[in-house]
């Protein structure tokens, strides 16, 4: 493979990354073309030991934080109301929720593109968590059936701004306590105190609303059952809570049915 043809593989990636960081389509595209004529420039970048797409972001994001105005919170153009929340957020806590929810890359690689290391950017990461959820809170449903994960969970998610609905240890608390109030979110283990399935309690719920799942389990291989809900979100035990912090802001980044407190700021 050429390098031009390893480039344009990727360069559509960059452009999504440099839209959701810049606000608009325009000034994101600007800011790659940017990159790319630097690349010409100085083709000798891509060779500093990383891969052509760690090299490329790496490159984007030194342009990116050479210009002044990128010091500062964005001003979305365009988008949704949860992007434009996400443009509020710090700049750096802001390059380093996108590289890894909206990008995917894994901590090795997005601290490499920010030039940091990994425990700064898991720090940059659960930062933009609390600014995320600061903007978006929503109501969560924990389903836990160990006290101490369930209390550490609780102050997590209570730490970023969000409202605990409850704590539900069996089946049938959890789907009593969705009756009451439905969640914006749902936190679920799989195997409950009782013996039932936390799997089949949020299956039950969505048959009647949609929310965002987000598994946490010491179990995951359970979930390799193609059956519905897919683990788009799964987290396992034991877990980091900048972890947490970040899945649960992807979670509410792409779920365009998370509910805002308070919609009409949108």
């Amino acid at each position: 493979m050429t390098i031009s043809q390893s480039l344009g593989q990727h360069i559509p990636y960059l452009r999504r990354y440099a839209r959701a960081l810049a606000g608009s389509q325009a000034s994101g595209d600007a800011y790659v073309a940017a990159t790319l004529e630097a690349l010409v420039e100085d083709p000798s970048v891509l060779d500093d030991g990383a891969s052509t797409r760690i090299a490329l972001y790496r490159l984007f994001t030194k342009i990116w934080n050479s210009v002044g105005i990128n010091g500062k919170p964005a001003v979305g153009e365009d988008g949704h109301a949860v992007e434009r929340h996400l443009a509020q957020i710090a700049p750096m806590p802001r390059q380093a929720f996108l590289l890894i929810a909206l990008e995917g890359l894994s901590e090795d690689e997005a601290a490499k593109v920010l030039d940091v290391d990994v425990p700064t950017l898991r720090g940059l990461v659960e930062d933009s968590g609390r600014e995320l959820a600061a903007e978006i809170a929503t109501d969560v449903l924990i389903i836990e059936d160990e006290t101490f994960i369930a209390l550490d969970l609780e102050a997590l998610v209570e730490s970023l701004g969000h409202k605990v609905l409850g704590v539900a240890r069996t089946h049938s608390e959890a789907v009593a306590l969705a009756k009451v109030k439905q969640p914006g979110v749902i936190l679920a283990d799989i195997q409950l105190a009782d013996g039932s399935s936390g799997l089949d309690a949020v299956n039950e719920m969505l048959r009647t609303f949609e929310v965002p799942v987000i598994f946490i389990t010491a179990y995951p291989e359970r979930f390799l059952t193609g059956e519905r809900p897919e683990p788009a979100f799964l987290i396992a035990k034991p877990f980091q809570p900048a972890t947490v912090s970040a899945v649960l802001s992807q979670a509410l980044f792409f779920a365009r049915n998370a509910r805002p407190r308070d919609r009409k700021a949108s």
